[in-house]
């Protein structure tokens, strides 16, 4: 470790230099969530002729307007409603749509067009051009998705910061550490090897030692989604300098007995988000923390022959956050009568308009740098 000093005291002292303190929380609902049983057009009588068996009825949802309600299941939702730190964009999608999970997922963690195939996710460019640092993203898994890998830096998997730090003191790390001591760095001995471990202890130190300063007195759901969000809400309390944050929950793809399976589904999210905007309020964190939720497709308007829903194309996004400017819906509602030639929503939004917005307004970045080309912004934030 004495040939790397200096670059050690600058990987841990510049990190202010580079980062502001709004935070960004991405949250995916892996599987292809049913928008349309989630935010119910209880007055539309195609939904309910498309559905005989799925639909959520007129008298089982919380009506939260004249032509939408909400899955009861979301009951926590709708207090963020009530409260204007809600706002729902209808219709989100992309052209030319794919309905693969795997092939969507990477549309939307990288930002591509439907044909094109990046390697590199849209938070993972942010953290090499603006965050500098493997700790500007941290991803609550145990391992990293697309969406945080840069050309140069990659973002950081982990489930708990203490198991993070500990991992990094076994005795593989220091063998490797020792093995490089006396050879001269490059990339064709092992050099990026051993800076990259030099950079992932001295991250892991600076997330452990920052984020045991706050410990939540809130009680979250005891779950792995949960988890994640108490987690991410000891990193954001604890003023840990990462500015990105990326949390997955699975199970949605519904094509069998939806009804039940997704019920559970959305009251697990629903009550883990609403602990985590909680404790956020309690520490004043809320205010500079913005929230996007995202599935990566769709279902089928009709029913299937299992009372559940095939995979789709264009859904809502939910985004929660303190300063939005448009509260409530967004947009329009889906239009059920001009379907494509599959039988799916049309998307109005380009998703990756959503994120030139964030970008733009709330990271306060060139947005078309880390997507590759301009997107039109948006107005909720």
């Amino acid at each position: 470790m004495f040939f790397v000093p200096s670059f050690v005291k600058a990987f841990e002292n510049d990190i202010k230099d580079s980062l502001g303190f709004k935070k960004l929380v991405i949250v995916q609902l892996s599987g292809g969530n049913d928008g349309l049983n989630t935010i119910i057009p209880y007055t539309n009588d195609i939904y309910y002729k498309s559905r005989p068996n799925i639909a959520i009825s007129k008298n089982d949802c919380i009506k939260i307007t004249d032509e939408f309600g909400i899955n009861k299941n979301l009951a926590p939702l709708k207090n963020l409603y009530d409260k204007g730190y809600l706002s729902v964009i209808n219709n989100v999608g992309y052209p030319n749509p794919i309905r693969s999970h795997f092939r969507s997922t990477d549309i939307w963690h990288t930002a591509s067009d439907s044909n094109q195939y990046l390697n590199t996710g849209w938070l993972g460019r942010y953290i090499d051009i603006y965050g500098k640092k493997p700790y500007s993203g941290i991803e609550l898994d145990d391992s990293l998705s697309l969406i945080m890998k840069g050309d140069v830096l990659k973002g950081i998997a982990t489930k708990n910061p203490t198991s993070l730090y500990n991992n990094t003191k076994t005795p593989y790390f220091k063998k490797v550490l020792d093995s490089q001591r006396d050879v001269h760095l490059s990339e064709h001995n092992l050099g990026y090897l051993y800076k990259t471990m030099i950079e992932a202890k001295s991250s892991a130190k600076y997330i452990f030692e920052t984020s045991k300063t706050y410990n939540s007195t809130l009680t979250y759901p005891n779950n792995p989604f949960g988890k994640q969000l108490k987690t991410t809400a000891q990193l954001i309390n604890s003023s840990v300098e990462s500015k990105v944050f990326y949390v997955s929950m699975g199970g949605f793809d519904t094509h069998v007995r939806q009804e039940k399976k997704q019920n559970k589904l959305l009251q697990t999210y629903s009550d883990a988000m609403d602990v985590f905007v909680k404790d956020l309020e309690q520490k004043d964190t809320f205010k500079d923390t913005l929230i996007l939720t995202f599935s990566e497709f769709g279902r089928r308007v009709k029913q299937n022959a299992a009372s559940g829903t095939d995979h789709g194309a264009a859904n809502n996004v939910f985004i929660i956050g303190k300063n939005l400017k448009k509260q409530g819906f967004y947009n329009e509602a889906p239009n059920l009568i001009d379907l494509d030639k599959n039988g799916d929503i049309k998307y109005t939004v380009d998703f990756r308009s959503i994120y030139a917005t964030i970008l733009d307004k709330w990271l306060e970045v060139d947005d078309a740098t880390i997507l590759n080309k301009s997107f039109s912004k948006l107005g909720f934030i």
